[in-house]
């Protein structure tokens, strides 16, 4: 293991510890940001199943929905820039999208997962989710799974597609290139969608559990169960299953799902946004605007999670169940096994920590233990 810990804050050092050697995680990354300081920068574990390869301190890694904030903050700017704006119909920049009964649903309903999209109810095949055009072109002929705005349903991998294909319209780049020109690279920060083969081999490979994912959907399912069922496994491999230590999947565009990055560069992109939307004189987005997306849009049970949720726009925000510290303030986003990238304005924390090995979804007691200790340490 290595890296380095400031004075006042050895708690975050042993409950780093502590997930390695008594809470079952395999290998990790964290970096914690408090006031513009790097209070902790550690990495350990291993990045193989045999436990022979120490996790390096380069390692990137892929970090699941935590890319969900990254792509919410690429839609951000849009809105700063005047070229987006929230209570306008998705169709009027995506014409295509209004196939459905779709032609009402506004952009803001999009980015709070109330557009009743989180799945495809046709059958893709395996590997679609690697062609944005595939998806965003069955996405928009979609019909909506409830009605949009009556409720909220966490969109899991349809909402990269759903909103990469609004910032393609309006910028003309893809949402990925955004990402980096715009965010990452001003900022120094290593977080990609759609990851440059160079970076491959610095890759720590996902120990994905379990068999193959299904290529078709059990059969007497109800409609809800359905659309929970095809969030997760249509096309298959959606979330990654079998494919995620692959070069497609890492060099494809799946803003939902593939996001690969640093526990550093993580923490980077949030001590921007804990600090307003700038740092070091970089600023990624209007302060203004990070307050709408970051207010309250969605909140209670969840139709596709079956449990309460809560949103801004795109962001999840703090909440009883799964708290992102204790203040009321803070948000960010979760990432499947435990990965986590979050920030608290009012304590002025950037918070990265980044996995290789699929952990409690849900409640998860690594990345708990973390936040416990990092806010222990504030005193």
């Amino acid at each position: 293991m290595g890296g380095t810990v400031a004075g006042g804050f050895e708690p975050l050092h042993e409950a780093f510890v502590a997930n390695l050697t008594q809470r079952g995680e395999h290998g990790a990354a964290l970096c914690v940001v408090v006031g513009g300081s790097v209070v902790a920068d550690l990495w350990g574990g291993w990045t193989d199943r045999e436990r022979t390869v120490p996790w390096p301190e380069d390692a990137l890694v892929n970090v699941f929905s935590v890319g969900k904030a990254f792509t919410a903050l690429c839609a951000a700017r849009l809105v700063a820039q005047g070229s987006l704006e929230l209570d306008r119909a998705v169709a009027d920049y995506w014409p295509e999208f209004s196939a459905g009964g779709k032609g009402a649903v506004r952009v803001r309903q999009l980015l709070a997962h109330r557009a009743g999209l989180p799945a495809l109810r046709r059958r893709l095949a395996p590997g679609a989710m690697l062609d944005h055009d595939v998806m965003a072109g069955a996405l928009a002929a979609q019909e909506p799974w409830w009605e949009p705005g009556s409720a909220h349903g966490y969109h899991t991998n349809t909402f990269g597609f759903l909103v990469g294909e609004l910032v393609r319209r309006i910028d003309g780049r893809t949402l990925g290139t955004v990402l980096s020109e715009d965010i990452a690279a001003p900022l120094g920060a290593e977080v990609h969608v759609g990851l440059p083969a160079a970076l491959h081999p610095r890759v720590v490979e996902f120990l994905w559990p379990g068999t193959p994912p299904p290529e078709a959907e059990p059969p007497g399912l109800s409609d809800g169960q359905l659309m929970s069922f095809n969030a997760y496994y249509n096309p298959s491999g959606l979330s990654g299953a079998g494919l995620v230590n692959t070069a497609r999947w890492r060099s494809a565009e799946i803003p939902s799902t593939n996001a690969h990055g640093s526990a550093r560069g993580v923490a980077r992109v949030y001590e921007a946004l804990a600090a307003g939307g700038a740092s070091d004189g970089v600023r990624v987005i209007d302060e203004a605007v990070l307050g709408q997306f970051t207010t309250e849009h969605s909140c209670g049970p969840d139709l596709v999670l079956g449990r309460p949720s809560r949103f801004g726009l795109g962001f999840q925000l703090t909440q009883a169940e799964r708290p992102l510290g204790p203040g009321p303030r803070g948000f960010g986003h979760f990432g499947a096994g435990g990965s986590l990238g979050f920030c608290d304005p009012d304590a002025g924390i950037a918070f990265g920590y980044v996995i290789n090995a699929m952990g409690p979804r849900w409640q998860n007691p690594r990345n708990r233990a973390l936040m416990d200790a990092l806010y222990a340490s504030l005193g």
